[in-house]
């Protein structure tokens, strides 16, 4: 039988291949199918290149299809490893901020537990001073108060850029005198420079300023440690001046000063210039870092002016109160006479060195302590005229804290001067304590800061005396 090829004619459609009409020699089949495939590719072909001539001018239709479809390929790939990365980068974020709270929750405990056997070092020292020793002994004594604070300087940058850095520091922003803060700060470093033999000039102000004081005392004593630790001879300023925006508070120093390159360099983490005077820099170089981070922070602009050879000025520019809601008198730095010597001062602590530390102390004063453990023991005892409570927030698992022993109390004394000391500087906890007509002092406490709090709670009000 004969075959006639279908083929069509150019224009006609298709007309596929009859299975029923091919022979049935698989050789002719095979060759029948092989023409049929032939045909069908050059007529594929022949329709690609008329949809590519139809198409915009210059352009390739199919071509851009394929293309297409290929970048379409490539972009579903490429998306599916964007999100696997993705993944895998919030995974590690999510481990880093674990670990960095981690950090921050761990030198938080740490430095909590250290700063309890730190005060009461410091508490042993500093009535050790009070006592009447040797010259031999007396500079030791010394030495060993000096490196007391060292140690608590060290703790403290480490504590406080680890806070800074998890962002857990919150300021409790409140009004003060700005005398409250600078005029300890004269006394306390003036001795400091004195033992350095460095003159101190310090120029007082009656200005109420509108600031966290704990952290804007941070600032300024860096900025104080700093001028004495690199100054040779010669003397540190301390001051203010009344500007538009703000107190502009000034510590200067007859230094070796600070080359232009390096003024900024110096706010760096872990950035010191050469080492102090006698080889006595013990600092890690964050205290600028700190003194950066922290008036960022607060909005409080900073201010460097120094000429190498002649010295260096810091200044912190701090806005003023709106309003004067004071909740504590101002502390005179020098009460004349004993105005402690037989004021009853209330210790309340569960750690048994800090207690036996704080009648050490206050007993060299002239106070007369009563020091107890726990909160029912506190209050069995009667508040009499001239007593004081100095009460730990923190007094231990299963205990109420120092606020709520500090409440039951005033009912019974409504007049009593209470004093919270903690290692806690959350600035809600602070703001609790000044709220409830409370003062509060932190951990390891400064004797002298101590000393002019007592002072101002118990003894007699002195005159002001003229400032700017």
């Amino acid at each position: 039988m004969a075959y006639t090829s279908t083929r069509p004619s150019p224009g006609w459609p298709l007309a596929p291949l009859d299975p029923a009409a091919l022979p049935e020699s698989p050789e002719v089949r095979a060759l029948l199918l092989a023409e049929e495939n032939d045909r069908l590719r050059r007529i594929c072909g022949a329709l690609i290149e008329r949809v590519e001539s139809s198409g915009v001018p210059g352009g390739a239709p199919y071509a851009a299809f394929e293309h297409s479809v290929l970048l379409a390929e490539q972009v579903r790939e490429r998306t599916e490893t964007l999100q696997r990365t993705l993944g895998e980068l919030h995974r590690a974020k999510a481990e880093a901020e674990a670990a960095n709270l981690s950090k921050t929750k761990f030198l938080a405990a740490v430095s909590h537990d250290l700063l309890q056997p730190l005060n009461a070092a410091r508490l042993f020292a500093s009535a050790l001073e009070e006592e009447p020793l040797p010259a031999g002994s007396r500079r030791l004594v010394a030495n060993i108060g000096r490196s007391l604070k060292d140690v608590e300087a060290l703790i403290g940058s480490l504590v406080d850029i680890s806070r800074l850095d998890a962002g857990v520091l919150r300021p409790d922003i409140a009004p003060f005198p700005a005398e409250e803060l600078l005029d300890v700060l004269a006394e306390e470093y003036r001795q400091m420079a004195a033992a350095r033999g460095l003159a101190f000039h310090f120029v007082t102000t009656r200005a109420v300023v509108e600031t966290d004081l704990a952290l804007l005392a941070r600032v300024v004593r860096n900025f104080l440690g700093n001028a004495i630790r690199y100054t040779a001879h010669g003397r540190i300023l301390l001051g203010c001046r009344r500007r538009r925006g703000g107190l502009e508070i000034l510590v200067g120093d007859t230094g070796p000063g600070i080359a232009p390159g390096q003024q900024r360099e110096i706010f760096e983490e872990f950035r010191r210039i050469e080492a102090g005077h006698g080889g006595e820099d013990r600092g890690l170089g964050l205290g600028l870092a700190i003194v950066d981070r922290i008036s960022g922070m607060l909005g409080h602009p900073l201010g460097l002016v120094s000429v190498p050879g002649r010295g260096s000025l810091f200044s912190v520019t701090v806005p003023y109160a709106t309003e004067a809601r004071l909740s504590s008198g101002r502390l005179d730095p020098t009460p004349s006479g004993p105005p402690l010597s037989d004021q009853i001062v209330w210790v309340l602590d569960n750690d048994a060195a800090i207690r036996e530390g704080m009648v050490a102390l206050l007993g060299s004063w002239g106070c007369r302590v009563v020091a107890v453990g726990s909160s029912p023991e506190i209050e069995r005892c009667i508040a009499e005229p001239g007593t004081v409570l100095l009460v730990d927030y923190h007094l231990g698992e299963g205990q109420p804290d120092g606020l709520e022993v500090a409440s039951r109390l005033r009912e019974a004394s409504p007049w009593l001067p209470v004093v919270v000391i903690t290692a806690n500087h959350d600035s809600a906890l602070k703001s609790r304590i000044r709220q409830a007509g409370y003062h509060c002092l932190l951990k390891p406490i400064k004797p002298l800061r101590l000393r002019l709090l007592l002072t101002s709670l118990l003894g007699p009000q002195p005159e002001r005396r003229p400032a700017r």
